[in-house]
């Protein structure tokens, strides 16, 4: 595994994409040193969340919205290394039906493939983010991030989340749920604030309990919301007093009707949908006892550039993750690791013939590590249990297609091959994680008598995907022999052939 470099880095351009269920954010910045330099900030309302059907698919002209913006923003991406972007997904995206047309399109439109997050790893990014633009600030901290479809509440101290949360509200779908007609009334108003009231009960007592000293918000609404204030001459652009947010929902109620809303601060494309941010906040205000809350400028797209310049270092959340999941389930480590060295010694005999990449070389370290997670739930089809784990647990730095990969070489590491679960990975993937897979079986094959010291003692070539495994060892064991003789017939039933010998 690679570390940092003690010497002077090299400038790094780094790019994020956010695919927000109101708005797209794309932030490009400049990376040396340990300090992040932008180089281009924008973001436009798509509003993919209004774009849901009755049946929770995106409409057509959602999509096309979503695909202008995209084409818009690619030209910023030029000189921007593929291992230097990631574009990630949320709420909507995670909602729909028929988001997988929408990112199989633009993934074919800018050329790189988009993460859909889950909500607990999109709040921990978002305090990435707010955390790096707090760093002079001590204390434990409430950071709130009220987005389109959904709401992000972490606490956390210094550049540490201690809980995280993701709720199901957001500006965009409250507005579709409670100003749908376009009239604003006291009733609607209250009738918004208390569903999200509903909501925060989940979390309500553990966060109290938990505590805070300073209590920040993130991001379009909460933005707007300060600015509109400190427009009005009721605070400054970056505090949010509970008077003023008092004031400024009797001022919005009076408007009557979402198409009347015209205010000093406040964007004429956000109007619509910002009676039901400043619902939720104000819910928020009440569920907490706030008095006062802060706007950071610092949210998701940060967060996610802060987090890929600590990957596939020390710092890679990742790689925490495993080694939790490790403890957590009880996970023989010096099994694993013999399983893990024996894989890395297979992926380095065969990686340039088959242009593996430094990022599926720890993946396929990270699967070793944790094969047999699913012993802790039964010894019987442990490899389903394991794979049933990773892939539905909130596993803190992977996106969903991440985990879904991981889960695909536990689920694929024994028996028959896993054919039905490798076709349900993006097809853009499939040869690759096909690869992996046959890698990670071999090493757990030569492991399998759980010998002393990882076994090192053979070659593997590779033609196409023919490989070929000259055992170095005098004289084989029966036993691996037998696994050997029974692995050829299961690659055989795949459509892929392996050889064996000593």
């Amino acid at each position: 595994m690679s570390g940092k470099s003690t010497a002077k880095d090299a400038t790094r351009r780094l790019a994020a994409i956010d695919l927000g269920s109101n708005s797209f954010h794309l932030l490009v910045a400049n990376y040396q040193d340990g300090q992040l330099q932008v180089v281009a900030k924008m973001g436009e309302k798509v509003q993919l969340a209004a774009g849901l059907d009755e049946n929770e698919n995106f409409t057509d002209a959602a999509m096309e919205r979503a695909l202008a913006c995209l084409e818009r923003f690619a030209p910023f991406l030029d000189g921007v290394p593929a291992a230097n972007l990631r574009i990630v997904g949320t709420n909507a995206l995670r909602a729909a039906y028929n988001a997988r047309e929408l990112i199989d399109r633009a993934e074919a439109l800018i050329g790189h493939p988009i993460e859909i997050i889950g909500g607990r790893e999109e709040a921990r990014l978002i305090y990435l983010g707010a955390a790096h633009a707090l760093a002079e600030v001590h204390g434990r901290r409430l950071i709130v991030d009220i987005g389109g479809g959904s709401t992000e509440f972490i606490i956390g101290e210094d550049f540490e989340p201690q809980a995280l949360e993701s709720l199901h509200m957001g500006c965009v779908a409250y507005t579709g749920t409670f100003f749908a007609s376009g009239e604003i009334s006291e009733k609607r108003f209250r009738r918004a604030e208390m569903a999200a009231m509903s909501e925060l009960a989940n979390i309500q007592r553990h966060y109290c309990h938990l505590g805070w000293q300073d209590p920040i918000g993130s991001s379009g609404t909460i933005k707007a919301v300060a600015a509109v204030i400190g427009a009005r001459g009721d605070g400054d652009a970056t505090l949010i007093e509970r008077d003023a947010l008092m004031k400024l929902r009797k001022t919005l109620i009076g408007f009557g009707a979402l198409d009347k809303i015209a205010m000093e601060g406040l964007k004429e494309d956000r109007a619509r949908v910002f009676p039901a941010g400043v619902a939720i906040l104000c819910a928020v205000f009440e569920a907490f006892g706030l008095e006062r809350m802060r706007y950071s400028d610092g949210a998701l797209r940060e967060g996610v550039l802060f987090d890929l310049i600590g990957r596939s270092t020390p710092e890679d959340s990742r790689r925490h993750t495993i080694e939790l999941l490790m403890r957590r389930y009880s996970v023989e480590t010096a099994h694993a690791d013999h399983v893990a060295k024996s894989a890395m010694i297979a992926f380095d005999q065969v990686s340039k013939a088959w242009s593996l990449t430094e990022e599926q070389r720890l993946f396929l370290f990270w699967a070793a590590q944790v094969h047999e997670i699913g012993l802790a739930i039964s010894h019987s089809q442990f490899h389903r249990h394991g794979a049933y784990l990773l892939e539905y647990s909130d596993l803190t730095g992977f996106s969903r297609p991440e985990q879904q990969a991981l889960a695909f070489l536990v689920r694929a590491h024994r028996r028959k091959f896993a054919q039905k679960e490798l076709e349900a990975l993006p097809e853009t993937v499939q040869l690759t994680y096909r690869r992996l897979a046959r890698l990670l079986r071999l090493a757990v094959i030569l492991n399998h008598a759980r010998p002393e010291q990882a076994p090192v003692d053979f070659r593997l070539v590779c033609q196409g995907d023919e490989l070929q495994l000259m055992l170095l060892e005098a004289k084989p064991q029966a036993l691996l022999l037998n696994d050997l003789e029974q692995e050829a017939a299961y690659q055989e039933a795949a459509g892929l052939t392996l050889t064996y010998g000593a």
